[in-house]
Order: C-alpha cells, then sequence, then structure tokens
C-alpha cells in the first residue's frame, strides 16, 4: 500500500514542477513562457471577391481560434502584443465544381487565400509567412447568394484552423 501511495505522490510533484514550464491551453497546445497576447489586425481585402465584409468575417474567426481555443488574450494594438498575425486576403475565387448531366453547375466551389505572417515580439523574424487556402463548395441551385455566403464562411473557417495550427504546432 506504501508503494502506491509513494509513487502517486512522486507523480505528483513531477506534474506539478511541469507546470512552472509551460501553459497549457484547451486544445492541447502548450503555449511558450511569456506569451500571453495576440494582436490579430484586420486582414485587408485585395481579392476583389465583391465581398464586404469578409476581412472582418476573417477577423472573427480568427479570434475565434486564437483567443477562445487558448489562454491568449486579446491586444489592442502590435506594441501591447506578445505575438502578432498579420496578412492579406489575395484571392478568391468562386467557380462550378461538378456539372450536372444538364452541364449545369450542380456544385460550386468558394476559394479563398491568404497570405500571413506569425510573429513573436521577442523575434525579429517572423515565425512562418505563408499563404493558406480555404475552400468550400454548395448548391448555387438552392440558394446561390446565402449558399455562396456559408461557403465563404466554411473557407475562412479552414483558413483560420490551418493558421492557429501552424502557429501552435511550434509551441
Amino acid at each position: 500500500m506504501g508503494s502506491i501511495k509513494l509513487r502517486w505522490f512522486v507523480f505528483l510533484i513531477t506534474a506539478l514542477s511541469l507546470t512552472g514550464c509551460l501553459r497549457y491551453s484547451f486544445t492541447g497546445a502548450s503555449i511558450p513562457p511569456g506569451v500571453n497576447t495576440i494582436f490579430i489586425p484586420f486582414f485587408p481585402d485585395q481579392s476583389n471577391s465583391g465581398l464586404g465584409d469578409l476581412s472582418d468575417r476573417l477577423n472573427q474567426a480568427l479570434i475565434e481560434r486564437f483567443v477562445n481555443q487558448s489562454k491568449l488574450q486579446l491586444a489592442n494594438s502590435e506594441e501591447d502584443a506578445d505575438a502578432v498575425l498579420d496578412g492579406v486576403i489575395t484571392g478568391y475565387s468562386n467557380r462550378p465544381f461538378s456539372i450536372g448531366g444538364d452541364e449545369r453547375a450542380n456544385q460550386n466551389q468558394v476559394r479563398i487565400t491568404v497570405r500571413a505572417s506569425f510573429v513573436y515580439a521577442s523575434e525579429e523574424e517572423p515565425e512562418w509567412n505563408k499563404s493558406f487556402t480555404g475552400e468550400f463548395t454548395y448548391d448555387p441551385n438552392e440558394n446561390p447568394i446565402e449558399g455562396e455566403d456559408l461557403a465563404a464562411d466554411g473557407a475562412l473557417e479552414q483558413v483560420a484552423n490551418n493558421m492557429f495550427n501552424d502557429a501552435v504546432s511550434n509551441w
């Protein structure tokens, strides 16, 4: 019986000593010490998408990932942040994805490309600087305007997920 208590005590001491080294997020990703805030500015939309709120929607998706799914807090400026995620929406397309027997599109695909960089305030060089693409299909025959809108949201969610995953993979 004493052996079990000793093992439990050693496990508890080890676990407590490790918690001072890393902070853990709700997603299981660890955050480096000293990184408590992130600044996510609006990404300019240079895609000619015709969707006036694409930048806002991407910003909300990124905040959802980085702030609501980790213990990071949103900073009000780059100067106040421990990390910065910045970029630009570079591409948007809405094209037929599959054609039905009547030679009409029965699925369209929205594709959004974003060029982004992720940098820690303590570093001069970004952790990464690259393009991310999200794609989502919809049926243009049912409700084409709402369908494109929902597909754009789905593509933005993919972009935000991929950015988050790339950022936390370095944590």
